[in-house]
């Protein structure tokens, strides 16, 4: 039975948004296309007919997991760029965040596998990471050290997120807090 284009846009929409969460949760390797469908409350026919493969709904739920958080470190209205760093920064380093990997930052969530994915993940996950050090380097003095902002910020989400021990995991988060917001 054929769908209509608005259903199908839909469809799309509710299959990157649980392809992104359990990418997230489980990693791409450990997500399979029977769970992918099952999130999404689809058929692997749904999921077939919109993205062809699991690799390519893999660069287009990279792509969008990336693109739905851009706009966390851009300064709102009277914010000045040291606020809104403070403000990204205190948020991507919080232990609600670090807790909440299926809605948290894929580049954090995704970074050990990138690597041995397909060239269409990695180019949306570079793309990522290029965003984010532009976003960074706007709230930095003179745009400095944006790439190791980015690396700061990802790292100590992702060494938080996977020791086992609660009273360092907020260490990490606080240590790296203080770090990037001393003053340059």
């Amino acid at each position: 039975m054929r769908v209509s284009r608005a259903k199908a846009a839909e469809n799309r929409e509710k299959i990157l948004e649980a392809a992104g969460r359990l990418f997230r949760e489980r990693g791409l390797g450990a997500t399979g296309v029977d769970a992918l469908a099952e999130a999404a409350g689809l058929t692997h026919g749904s999921l077939y007919s919109q993205f062809g493969s699991k690799e390519r709904l893999a660069e287009a739920a990279v792509a969008a997991m990336i693109e739905a958080r851009a706009g966390r470190s851009t300064p709102r209205d009277g914010e000045t760029p040291r606020q809104a760093l403070e403000r990204f920064a205190t948020g991507y380093l919080s232990a609600r965040h670090r807790d909440a990997p299926g809605q948290g930052c894929a580049i954090a969530g995704l970074g050990g596998e990138v690597p041995r994915q397909g060239e269409g993940v990695r180019q949306a996950y570079t793309a990522g990471v290029k965003g984010m050090a532009g976003r960074l380097a706007a709230l930095l003095p003179e745009g400095e050290e944006a790439l190791a902002a980015v690396a700061l910020l990802t790292g100590a989400l992702t060494l938080a997120r996977a020791v086992d021990d609660p009273e360092l995991s907020d260490r990490i988060l606080s240590s790296a807090l203080k770090q990037i917001l001393q003053e340059k």
